[in-house]
């Protein structure tokens, strides 16, 4: 079984949120906890100013800084390829949510455990897309086989925006094509 990802048209993307909503509604998710986030940038300055929108989730890295720091294993990489939790090994210590460089796993207070996203492993076991996927009517999101997506979209993506940490840090297995606005480094951004 080979490492499984995302690919993100960030091009194709109108930050609608539909795709952060789908995955709020089938994690039933408290209101504050999200596990898929929109976040929409404004880039340059007037007359050539730019908004470009980002849909970010775990990147189920092929070396996650989460499993590393994990004391109990309850962050783990599962037999997909993905980074995985277990919420009965989880102790609630949350170093997880501090060395993700993306901020993705997620402390329930009500729980007193982390969750994060898993790419709902329950639809894909039935052979499903992930919610997220599914639900953006823009098709804005895939998910499938990380080397039939690189292939598949290779020479138009990239794995490292200014927005995001570099991706040699934990190898993320996401590709994404990126907005022009979102690679200008020497435009002032600010989320909005």
């Amino acid at each position: 079984m080979g490492r499984k990802g995302f690919y993100i048209d960030m091009t194709a993307c109108v930050g609608c949120r539909t795709c952060q909503i789908a995955c709020k509604d089938k994690n039933n998710l408290k209101v504050g906890t999200i596990f898929r986030q929109v976040r929409t940038y404004e880039t340059g300055v007037f007359p050539t100013p730019g908004v470009y929108h980002y849909s970010g989730t775990c990147n189920h890295c092929s070396n996650p800084k989460c499993v590393a720091v994990c004391p109990t294993g309850a962050m783990h990489i599962d037999t997909d390829l993905t980074v995985q939790h277990d919420m009965t090994k989880c102790i609630g210590c949350r170093y997880c949510t501090w060395a993700c460089p993306y901020g993705v796993p997620k402390f329930m207070e009500e729980l007193g455990k982390v969750h994060k996203c898993d790419a709902c492993k329950d639809l894909r076991d039935k052979g499903e897309n992930p919610a997220c996927v599914d639900a953006c009517y823009m098709r804005a999101l895939e998910w499938g086989d990380f080397d039939e997506l690189k292939a598949k979209h290779g020479s138009n993506v990239t794995r490292d925006l200014p927005i995001l940490p570099n991706s040699s840090i934990t190898n993320p297995s996401t590709f994404i094509k990126p907005r022009i606005t979102a690679l200008q480094k020497d435009f002032q951004k600010k989320e909005v």
